[in-house]
């Protein structure tokens, strides 16, 4: 164990089961200077051939743009593209030589734990690319990279895919209780290397450590809860109007499911698709984001650990638009389940339609939160930080805007205020770190135009609105008010530590505002009225509410959204059904000897 969580031991023992309840505020201390530029480098190294970085020429013609793009990351209605032909820089401060001296500690206990898998997984066999060509991964803190993986592409993918295909049959042939314990002792050791992967999603997602160790924990719940749910897949016996025959269904496996997960949460987007899927009887190839490759192979040597057949389980990284095209093509996968955005999300949903294959999409939110006059205003100023802040605002249903009631503005605003100056920015493996970075200067480039935009139209800075002192991908926690609907921050997703003020009236204005936005995830609302809270969260259409709540987030309950958020649930027994088939069986001349 590293010295760090040694002597700060209280970071591994939540149990928690919901996202990241470590949201009080914590004292602010002064950081180190340090100017780093960190710009991820996505594309393939030395490719011979002619593949496409982020978008190529799909199934029916479509484009599947990658995940190099950012969800809703557009600026002024048009895709805002990673910086991938830069390189990376830091300076050589003591916080800098400091940092690289923990990382490395930290990748040698992750090599010492057998983790840091560098290649990817097809048929139960670690595999480079076939053409030898890798990707580096970064520290996003730092700019340092932690190692290679493969630049994989269609050739990959399709092998994949048949390894998935040839094990389909002999995995959904198993009882349900033998596929349950499979997933029991996947989730027995993630559970019992927390830590590692903590460490390890800190190094290339950049989250603080202990909120890094609660997504493993909250991405754990979900194998543990489909292991379950495996032995609950029941079916029906239907009353015939005919003497003479008897009706049933059955629920089978949809087939060989292909997931495209996102690098905001590299974890428990991977287990919140792969858990259900193999309960269901599925064979899955997982496709991770190219920031975030590490978490999803440490995963998937935890599946072979816990003797979960070869093909089953299968992951490829790298070229991400032929590695899509691969999947939508592919008449053998039956199902795609995808988080990420909305932009990249229809254009898998039309590239499906080649095969018509079952579609499950996690798209971009722009989450209201509503705070009205008779909320109580420590519960509610504790909520939305919880809301805005986890993950530096780089989830999918942080509060985009923070809708309050004229009553109780000013109050509100000079209290969340206060709560927000005294989050931590810094190193996710730093003593009291709150905040980390953005995923790379993309991302903060991509804050910085919305928050101008903000501004130019009359916004107010509060607090913050600039990057932070310790390097290029790290902005200071932001509070903006006097914001309008129509400003850009109030369109479209933001995904950085901004929060907006608007201001309302009515309980018809605040449901006017929160429901104008083609998205649909999820919403928040703060009051003490049993009878408000009952008609706005009818009112508001969004797949979540959160009702006096900020983190609303549990294996236990259907995850999903609305109109242009997405299609289809995850988590709870409702996620079941995304995997399943339903059959129809006729049986006739049953009163014949």
């Amino acid at each position: 164990m590293n010295k760090l969580v040694a002597k700060h031991p209280e970071m591994l023992t939540s149990q928690n089961k919901i996202l990241f309840r470590e949201t009080a505020p914590i004292v602010k201390i002064a950081v180190t200077k340090a100017a780093r530029v960190s710009v991820r480098a996505v594309s393939c190294n030395n490719r011979k051939n002619t593949r496409a970085r982020s978008s190529r020429k799909g199934v029916k013609g479509q484009k599947f743009e990658s995940d190099m793009t950012f969800r809703a990351s557009s600026m002024a209605g048009r895709s805002f593209k990673l910086l991938s032909h830069l390189p990376y820089m830091h300076a050589p401060t003591p916080l800098s030589r400091q940092i690289s001296m923990d990382a490395k500690s930290f990748v040698s206990q992750l090599n010492g734990a057998g983790l840091l898998r560098s290649q990817g997984l097809i048929g139960g066999r670690w595999s480079d690319a076939y053409d030898g060509n890798t990707i580096k991964v970064h520290n996003p803190a730092t700019g340092e990279v932690i190692t290679t993986v493969p630049c994989m592409g269609q050739r990959e993918t399709n092998d994949a895919i048949s390894s998935a295909y040839d094990a389909f049959s002999s995995w959904s042939n198993l009882t349900a209780s033998e596929r349950s314990k499979y997933l029991r002792k996947w989730y027995d050791l993630i559970i019992s290397h927390k830590e590692e992967l903590g460490q390890l999603i800190t190094l290339e997602q950049g989250k603080p450590l202990k909120e890094a160790i609660g997504e493993v924990n909250y991405g754990a719940a979900f194998i543990e809860f489909y292991a379950e749910e495996a032995k609950r897949v029941y079916g029906d016996i239907i009353p015939a109007t005919l003497a003479d025959r008897r009706l049933f269904v059955l629920k089978q496996p949809v087939g060989v499911v292909g997931a495209v997960s996102p690098w905001n949460f590299p974890l428990a987007m991977i287990t919140r698709k792969v858990g259900p899927a193999l309960a269901c009887g599925c064979t899955v190839v997982i496709k991770p984001s190219e920031y975030t490759p590490l978490t999803a192979l440490a995963a998937a040597e935890l599946a072979l650990q816990a003797g979960i057949p070869p093909g089953v389980v299968n992951v490829v990284m790298g070229n991400a638009s032929e590695i899509g095209d691969a999947l939508l093509a592919s008449p053998q996968v039956r199902k795609i389940t995808f988080t990420g955005s909305t932009a990249v999300g229809k254009k898998l949903m039309a590239g499906a339609a080649g095969t018509v294959k079952k579609v499950s999409l996690e798209l971009g939110g722009n989450a209201p939160c509503i705070v009205f006059d008779d909320a109580d205003l420590d519960v509610a100023v504790k909520g939305t930080l919880a809301a805005k802040f986890r993950n530096s605002g780089q989830t999918c249903v942080c509060a985009n805007r923070i809708i309050v009631q004229e009553g109780i503005y000013e109050k509100f605003m000079d209290a969340f205020v206060k709560a927000v100056q005294n989050l931590q920015v810094g190193d996710g493996f730093s003593e009291g770190v709150v905040q980390g970075p953005l995923i790379n200067e993309a991302a903060v480039q991509k804050v910085e135009s919305f928050v101008q935009d903000a501004l130019s139209k009359g916004a107010q800075v509060v607090l913050g609105a600039k990057r932070h002192s310790l390097g290029m991908t790290f902005y200071e926690p932001t509070v903006l008010r006097d914001v309008k609907s129509d400003m850009l921050i109030s369109r479209e997703e933001v995904f950085g530590p901004v929060a907006p003020l608007l201001r309302f009236k009515t309980e018809e204005e605040a449901i006017r505002i929160a429901n104008d936005t083609n998205a649909g995830l999820a919403a928040y609302i703060f009051t003490n009225s049993i009878q408000r809270s009952w008609r706005v969260s009818e009112a508001l259409e969004y797949g979540l509410v959160g009702v006096n709540e900020g983190l609303v987030s549990t294996e236990v309950a259907p995850f999903g959204g609305v109109k242009q958020s997405g299609l289809g649930r995850e988590g709870s027994k409702y996620g079941m059904d995304e995997y399943l088939e339903v059959k129809y069986v006729c049986m006739g001349n049953m009163s014949s000897n």
